[in-house]
């Protein structure tokens, strides 16, 4: 945990999954996650967050180590027994049911009924902004509103955690984003924790309070989106979230001799070959040599390619020595010219205090 003072209501205790035919789908992970978190498992498919999130869930069995929820030893726990709701990828909604019957299913197996039944379906919809439409059927509502449903029927239980298992990744892309915003509103407002499972990193970086970053069953780094962003511990998570230059180099005395660049001063105890990582928004484009600066570094290149996207442009320069390098330039005046073009002779530069060394 990152803050003492927040109670863990999740701890995970060197839990191993393995499957028939020898297959490991979580290897040994260890980690909490505190009372009112929002928590992110993240990582490429097959890294093993589905599998850990459904071990919270009680649908799968650790193969060795134990979950713990809430305080409580959740060996032999069944799902419907466990102070946790989940809401999955295809929101499972019930088409012959209206919404207001879908959201209050769950209450009804537990024998809730009358007055106070409708009190708490009505008073999940309003939360999740439906308050108007607990008659109409699923077939009436769009993706996102049937997203919202089913949301709706996991909080109306009022869980002690819920789980999300990649709730965003069947909306196009202006509506997951509006949803990204609406989760972080709606867990601020229930103040519930949530884990949510995604193979999206700025779904990640956007939403949760802490991210585990996952690679063949192992967590390869926990830590708060900046920091995951900025001081990545090693080449996957570098690689992983966000775009990123990766060079081989080797790192002797205070100086790293980059493969395709040269030697560039670095702050680092680490030595050896090792990776040497920039991030594309901190390289700078140049029409001519730029103006040499302490610590930093200038490299010459061609054009090879441009992509544009709106709001930024990314640009990818050939080095003379055959390294690719990228850039990404903010489009942050109105202007209809790039800044400029496949084939152009250009330089690049960068701080040396804005590179990651990094090992494997």
């Amino acid at each position: 945990m990152t803050d003492p003072n927040v109670k863990p209501i999740i701890r995970i205790d060197r839990v191993t999954k393995r499957f028939a035919g020898g297959v490991t789908a979580v290897s040994d992970v260890s980690l909490e996650v505190g009372e009112g978190e929002f928590f992110a498992l993240l990582g490429p498919s097959g890294c093993g967050k589905t599998t850990l999130l459904r071990m919270l869930a009680g649908f799968e069995t650790p193969t060795e180590g134990g979950v713990y929820i809430d305080g409580r030893d959740m060996t032999g726990v069944q799902p419907n027994r466990r102070p946790v709701n989940m809401v999955f990828q295809s929101y499972a909604v019930f088409p012959h049911m209206s919404v207001a019957k879908n959201v209050g299913y769950g209450l009804r197996l537990d024998r809730v009924s009358g007055s106070e039944l409708n009190d708490r379906v009505q008073e999940a919809l309003d939360l999740v902004q439906l308050g108007e439409f607990g008659r109409r059927m699923p077939d009436q509502l769009s993706g996102g509103q049937r997203q919202r449903v089913a949301l709706a029927r996991a909080l109306v239980k009022k869980p002690r955690v819920l789980l999300l298992d990649e709730p965003l990744s069947a909306l196009d892309a202006k509506l997951r984003e509006a949803m990204q915003l609406e989760l972080v509103r709606l867990q601020q407002t229930v103040g519930i924790t949530f884990v949510i499972v995604t193979h999206d990193q700025d779904e990640a970086l956007s939403m949760a309070d802490r991210i585990a970053v996952m690679e063949k069953g192992t967590v390869q780094q926990l830590a708060p989106p900046a920091e995951l962003y900025e001081y990545p511990s090693n080449r996957f998570v570098a690689d992983f979230i966000g775009k990123m230059n990766l060079f081989d180099a080797r790192v002797e005395d205070g100086a790293a001799q980059i493969d395709g660049i040269g030697s560039v001063p670095v702050e680092t105890a680490l030595s050896g070959p090792l990776g040497v990582a920039i991030r594309p928004e901190k390289v700078k484009l140049h029409a001519d040599m730029p103006y040499a600066t302490q610590g930093a570094v200038s490299v010459q290149g061609q054009v090879s390619a441009l992509s544009y996207h709106g709001n930024e442009t990314h640009i990818y320069v050939e080095l003379q020595s055959g390294a690719r390098v990228s850039a990404t330039l903010q489009n942050d005046t109105r202007r209809a010219e790039r800044p400029a073009a496949r084939g152009d002779s250009v330089w690049l530069s960068w701080r040396s205090e804005d590179m990651l060394i990094l090992g494997e």
